[in-house]
């Protein structure tokens, strides 16, 4: 009875084993690179912000100052989170990718003597005919 049992879980573990390799992510980071922190790390604990629905996931991006282990990393903290412990375990950490095309650029606005600008129609986004 006790080789069948042997069988059955390790059968029952193959099966756990090949659902779960593809969902796994080899993740390494470099000091230097940037991430963005897990607010909750644990379903139902909040961290950093507020509980609900629309609550933010992952909360800006900081730079890895230090690799700790092969799974901990130390971040570079601003002063409103002082009070949080600087190094974090891989699973909370998300890499971040920047993206050029979401920064917004200026315009630069010339302004005359008396600090007035002269507007001018960029163009119609939308129209009704009554």
């Amino acid at each position: 009875m006790v080789p069948l049992i042997r069988e059955r879980l390790n059968t029952a573990f193959n099966k756990q084993k090949n659902y779960a390799d593809p969902r796994e992510k080899d993740v390494e980071f470099v000091m230097g690179d940037y991430v963005f922190l897990k607010v909750s790390p644990i379903k139902g604990i909040i961290r950093f912000g507020k509980k609900g629905k629309l609550a933010i996931r992952y909360i800006r991006p900081f730079e890895i100052t230090d690799i700790v282990g092969v799974i901990a990393y130390q971040l570079e903290l601003p002063p409103n989170l002082s009070h949080v412990h600087l190094v974090f375990r891989i699973y909370i950490l998300r890499k971040y990718v920047p993206d050029h095309s979401h920064v917004l650029q200026l315009d630069i606005v010339k302004l005359n003597e008396n600090l007035t600008f002269k507007e001018q129609l960029v163009a119609i986004v939308d129209y009704q005919m009554r």
